[in-house]
């Protein structure tokens, strides 16, 4: 199937998401009762909500997006570039708008598809779910809803690795290491993204973060497609 889909014609994604507040101790009772509940779940020893809160960042109803960024490959002069922009702020509405006009635009094409590393699971269902709540109508590219499973244009690089091995789960930055493609890891993780936002308020060092990882699935899928990887000098971030 990826023989047939050329890299120009997808595009490649990764999210930033954190806790809706900074501390526990900050969620208001109604939403702090849900969390508990949430939590009850997750719990494993000594843990407890609190203890746990760190994690809510992964559920869009506890979470938000921070960022962003979306990339997508061109031809020029018979190199390819990888061509990257970001959406990002502590407004979420404002980011989720800015990113339906693209994601709009993009899926004009008639071969259009996107493509996350754990996507069907995490960035495009977390994506819709947050465009919902902040009132952004979705655009038709995520909108799956009443879809057959071959008129869903959604992309994977880590199914695509489990060849049908559905328990297997592999990380970006394993997958990166084993293909000799520079990592995404080399400043921060992902576990470390809600303190860069709250407590050193860098966005902009979450958002270079987030390019990397998106850059890194697109390489990752023309390894797939036993393609070369794009070189570091024709990586363009787009400001406007």
């Amino acid at each position: 199937m990826l023989k047939e889909i050329k890299p120009e014609e997808v595009l490649f994604l990764d999210i930033e998401t954190v806790p809706q507040y900074p501390e526990y101790a900050q969620l208001p009772e109604d939403i702090k009762s849900f969390w508990d509940k949430k939590a009850g779940q997750l719990i494993r020893g000594d843990e407890t909500p609190e203890t746990l809160f760190g994690r809510s960042g992964i559920y869009a109803e506890f979470g938000k997006i921070v960022c962003i960024s979306a990339g997508f490959v061109v031809q020029h002069d018979g190199d390819r570039f990888f061509r990257v922009k970001s959406f990002y702020g502590d407004d979420e509405k404002a980011l989720l708008s800015g990113f339906a006009v693209m994601l709009n635009r993009f899926g004009a094409k008639p071969k259009a598809n996107l493509c996350a590393h754990n996507g069907k699971e995490f960035d495009f269902p977390y994506i819709s779910r947050r465009m919902l709540i902040n009132g952004v109508g979705i655009p038709e590219l995520l909108d799956v809803a009443g879809k057959k499973p071959w008129e869903v244009k959604f992309l994977d690089t880590m199914e695509l690795w489990k060849f049908g091995d559905y328990k297997h789960y592999t990380s970006l930055n394993l997958l990166s290491m084993i293909f000799n493609i520079p990592s995404p890891k080399d400043d921060i993780d992902g576990s470390q993204v809600a303190d860069v936002y709250y407590k050193e308020q860098d966005i902009e060092r979450i958002t270079r973060y987030c390019e990397k990882d998106a850059l890194t699935v697109a390489q990752l899928f023309l390894r797939y497609k036993n393609e070369p990887i794009i070189n570091p000098e024709n990586i363009e971030r787009v400001l406007e």
